[in-house]
């Protein structure tokens, strides 16, 4: 049987998935040598939390995701990978 997720759930789980786009974006404006082990680090953090139901926490990851993707993203700004 197919389990259904309310609407916040949906909601979170789109969210999520846009910041793991964003990420995946980001990274590949990295240095070539650099995006293989990124992805991987990137895809290990998202597969580790994948089962969690708790809501305020899976808030609480995603804006801890931004944050650590606006940080690469100025490091690369910065170094000229753009």
């Amino acid at each position: 049987m197919a389990r259904f997720m309310d609407l916040r759930a949906f909601i979170l789980r789109t969210r999520v998935l846009k910041l793991y786009r964003q990420a995946l974006r980001i990274i590949h404006r990295a240095p070539e040598h650099t995006q293989d082990e990124l992805r991987k680090t990137t895809r290990a953090e998202f597969e580790k939390y994948r089962h969690f139901d708790d809501k305020q926490k899976i808030r609480f990851l995603i804006s801890e995701g931004k944050q650590r993707l606006k940080g690469l993203d100025e490091l690369l700004d910065m170094t000229g990978n753009s």
